[in-house]
């Protein structure tokens, strides 16, 4: 029988990376087993995607098609900095690739999978057929009580993205994509209840990453040691709440000095992270990695009794997941999303109420994990579940989905 043919658009998708970049690759892998996929990415992207399908022949059915502007028309754009211009002269760019191969090809369907933002544009020809749009977040916002102790610069950005957020319901584009959309996956609560009250039976809270349980094969047993290595990891901004874990340590640290923790990253607030370290004389017992490779990571994450994702948003979602996979108990912030797939049984969720609360909650919760059995019985409970959560199972969720939407 004939696969149902997709055209997908995945700015970011790129094998061996986490974060957004990886969920447009799993996403890509997972639907590839279900449907004739036809995937158009970044040009860079090239380079790792196609040595790499040559080595997994089994994916070899996925028809990538790859656009970017020449290197001398984006001198501007370097890796984060410019992304937001260029990823939406992107869209417009490519509008035309879209329309030519969902004709030639007879595509009905067209899913726009990455940048998830809902705020940012998607391809004209794409969003007026069945369009699968998500899954998307972008409407979640910092309270000034947290963004107030931000350096002006973030501050700035936060006060911005409140105004923004807070008139997303009058911004044209957003309404039109949420009108023509068939299927809208949103990635956290916040975002499906600002979706139109029209729209909003179209409307399904779904994360956008899974876990990848081959990362607990081979897994070697972790040395016994007397501290307990805590480790959280993000790209350095302010909103993902770094700043939260290391005023949490002073209090700790004096009621257990046997703790270490380890910032994985790179990003804009490493200035103030760094001073805040200084500030409380943090520096023998907190780490700034920087950015690290994949391997190290993993190196990383094993030897980590405990992962915190402090994030005051949707943010630090593949690591939550790793350490789902990896058995590592997760303390975290609940930001309605992808905090859903975690419980009190294996993590331990803290609620986004008042800043000093959750410094509070942060304190505690990091205590009760310097207990070995604790870190051990959440840790196997977590690996247990992973299993039911991985991109496997979100893989047929995703087919059942869209499925569904594109037979009802």
């Amino acid at each position: 029988m004939n696969q149902l043919k997709i055209f997908i658009s995945a700015y970011a998708c790129e094998p061996g990376l986490g974060s957004e970049i990886g969920v447009g690759w799993h996403w890509v892998l997972e639907m590839s087993k279900y449907f004739e996929l036809w995937v158009l990415t970044r040009e860079s992207n090239c380079h790792t995607i196609e040595p790499w399908i040559a080595e997994h022949p089994e994916y070899s059915g996925i028809h990538f098609l790859y656009y970017d502007w020449p290197q001398w028309a984006r001198f501007w754009k370097k890796g984060l900095r410019g992304v937001r211009t260029y990823y939406n002269l992107w869209q417009m760019c490519t509008n035309g690739i879209v329309k030519r191969t969902m004709q030639e090809n007879d595509i009905r369907i067209f899913h726009h999978l990455t940048y998830g933002n809902v705020l940012w544009k998607v391809s004209s020809y794409g969003q007026k057929q069945f369009f699968v749009w998500g899954p998307v977040g972008g409407l979640e916002s910092i309270p000034t009580e947290y963004s107030r102790h931000y350096d002006r610069k973030s501050q700035l950005i936060e006060k911005v993205r409140r105004i923004v957020t807070s008139m997303a319901v009058w911004n044209r584009g957003f309404r039109k994509r949420c009108k023509q959309a068939n299927l809208i996956l949103c990635k956290t609560g916040i975002t499906r209840d600002l979706i139109p009250q029209k729209q909003a039976d179209k409307a399904l809270l779904f994360t956008d990453v899974a876990a990848d349980i081959s990362c607990a094969s081979g897994l070697d047993k972790k040395a016994e040691q007397d501290v307990t290595e805590f480790i959280t990891v993000g790209h350095l901004d302010a909103w993902r709440g770094f700043d939260l874990i290391i005023e949490a340590l002073p209090e700790v640290i004096t009621q257990n000095s046997k703790i270490h923790l380890t910032i994985v990253g790179n990003g804009p607030d490493k200035t103030r992270l760094e001073r805040l370290v200084k500030k409380y004389a943090l520096e023998s017992f907190v780490t700034l990695a920087g950015k690290v490779s994949m391997n190290i990571y993993r190196d990383l994450m094993r030897n980590a009794d405990v992962v915190v994702n402090a994030a005051l948003k949707e943010g630090a979602v593949t690591v939550s997941f790793d350490s789902m996979a990896m058995g590592k108990p997760l303390i975290c912030l609940d930001t309605t999303g992808y905090t859903r797939y975690f419980t009190n049984d294996y993590a331990i969720l803290i609620p986004r109420k008042g800043r000093t609360e959750v410094i509070q909650h942060l304190e505690e919760a990091m205590l009760r994990m310097t207990q070995t059995e604790e870190q051990e019985r959440l840790g196997r409970k977590a690996q247990e579940v992973s299993e039911r959560f991985s991109w496997e199972n979100h893989g047929k969720e995703i087919r059942n989905a869209i499925l569904k939407a594109y037979t009802s």
